[in-house]
């Protein structure tokens, strides 16, 4: 189970697939303006941690992960999706954190204990940044 008082996140349970989670999380579609900024914030996505991304203004960019340029190429929102939700289901071998799963986490923070990184809405703005990049 993703995070069981959320809707979205049941009916993302729900839409899983071999490879991806096809379902949106929210009925609103993601922004990719916002969802670039989430990828920059290093408060935030934190993305910028571990990929390099093409967002030039952002200095010290990550090296231990996949670069985002061309991540709409490689994968599809789908894809993409369940990677952001909980890579482990993709790799279980990843070091990247699940970033809308709340339970069966080890070593969490008191303060993040119960919470996802990101909300449903953010992840959806992410994608929707995401597979622009081509």
């Amino acid at each position: 189970m993703l995070l069981g008082v959320n809707a979205a996140a049941a009916q993302a349970t729900a839409q899983l697939a071999a490879d991806g989670i096809a379902q949106p999380l929210t009925a609103q579609p993601g922004d990719a303006a916002r969802g670039r900024e989430i990828v920059a914030n290093r408060q935030v996505g934190l993305c910028l941690l571990c990929h390099t991304g093409p967002i030039a203004e952002e200095r010290f960019q990550g090296t231990l992960a996949p670069d985002l340029a061309g991540a709409g190429a490689r994968s599809t929102a789908a894809q993409l999706r369940l990677r952001l939700v909980d890579s482990r289901r993709v790799n279980p071998q990843s070091i990247m954190p699940a970033y809308f799963r709340s339970d069966g986490l080890t070593r969490v923070g008191k303060n993040w204990q119960g919470k996802t990184v990101l909300g449903a809405q953010q992840i959806e703005d992410v994608i929707a940044y995401l597979v622009t990049l081509k």
